[in-house]
């Protein structure tokens, strides 16, 4: 198993050998201090667009339901009338950078995120560390009266009037350590300084969404096919929290489902789909676009991959924030 995969366990579980890495995190908040001192002071440089920024992420490795939330809030606010751009660091994409995504993008070039967020809205999207760029290459292409950008909570390179913070009460803060003893990109006390978005099935805060899980479809079989949750699966996923994904299924009726799991933004193989039987895979629509462009190496490759639509529901302040914080930005919706 993967070094990193025997962390996210650990993460996961908490486990009490993870102080053995202490000194390493206060070298991360001493680093994370001294860098976020450098560009309060003015030492580096942040980039300010000419129009505002979104940034939606959050303090915590791994998933925390933002891309759902991101795609639900392009589609809410092209509906509104809204011209929306969508910037993202590329994660696992190789470039070059930066890179303008459209429907024939691969997710190998720009990630399986910027992908999924794409195929799902058709927004003007491009990816790159570099953000500033990344900016500069969509407004050369479109006018555009926001750019959301896909985490980046951490950039201060890049100044945004706006920041939504996603807190998955179901994984919760863990240890409340930073990395690598915990799963904290920065202190709890962060939270304090944005808009927190509390993921929970049972919220306590009126700012909250949850996911709703849709009718899974075929990933790869051109016949019509109904699906049967009592049939035998095997769970195929990597994301940050697939513990997440199991309950869904869970919700879903599915009884007999055996897990396979692998890292975030995780490069597939063909042999990661090949298992002793036929039952059929079933997986989550990020991992599906990394898996349906494999799949085209593959054609004569016949297990059939279930792919579950997972739906950000917002709660009624959600909407009322977002149209405030927008109208202070000069930007009225609705």
């Amino acid at each position: 198993m993967a070094l990193a995969q025997i962390i996210q366990d650990a993460w996961n579980t908490q486990a009490k050998w993870l102080v053995v890495l202490r000194p390493l995190s206060w070298l991360y908040r001493l680093g994370f201090v001294c860098n976020h001192w450098l560009y309060r002071k003015g030492i580096k440089k942040s980039y300010t667009a000419p129009i505002p920024v979104m940034v939606i992420g959050n303090i915590t490795v791994g998933g925390s339901g933002k891309t759902p939330l991101l795609i639900h809030l392009v589609d809410y606010l092209n509906e509104k009338g809204l011209r929306i751009g969508v910037i993202s660091r590329g994660y696992g994409g190789k470039g070059p950078f930066p890179a303008y995504v459209d429907l024939n993008t691969l997710p190998e070039v720009v990630g399986d995120e910027p992908a999924l967020i794409v195929q799902a809205t058709g927004v003007p999207m491009a990816v790159g560390p570099n953000r500033q760029k990344s900016i500069e290459l969509l407004l050369e292409k479109h006018a555009l009266d926001l750019i959301i950008c896909d985490d980046g909570l951490q950039h201060w390179a890049l100044n945004r009037q706006i920041e939504w913070i996603v807190l998955d009460n179901n994984r919760g803060l863990g240890n409340q350590k930073l990395l690598p003893e915990g799963y904290l990109r920065e202190p709890v006390t962060r939270l304090e300084k944005g808009t927190v978005i509390e993921h929970a099935a049972n919220p306590v805060s009126p700012l909250h969404m949850h996911l709703a899980a849709s009718q899974p479809y075929l990933l790869n079989q051109d016949v019509i096919k109904s699906f049967d949750p009592t049939a035998a699966f095997y769970a195929v996923v990597g994301i940050g929290f697939p513990q997440r994904f199991y309950q869904t299924l869970e919700h879903l009726g599915l009884q007999q489902f055996q897990c396979h799991e692998f890292p975030d933004h995780h490069d597939y193989e063909i042999e990661d789909l090949q298992f002793d039987d036929n039952s059929p895979i079933i997986t989550t629509e990020k991992d599906a676009v990394k898996i349906v462009a494999l799949l085209k190496q593959y054609p004569d490759y016949q297990r059939d991959i279930w792919v579950v639509p997972v739906d950000a529901v917002l709660s009624p302040a959600c909407y009322a924030i977002l149209q405030q914080q927008l109208e202070q930005q000069g930007i009225s919706i609705s």
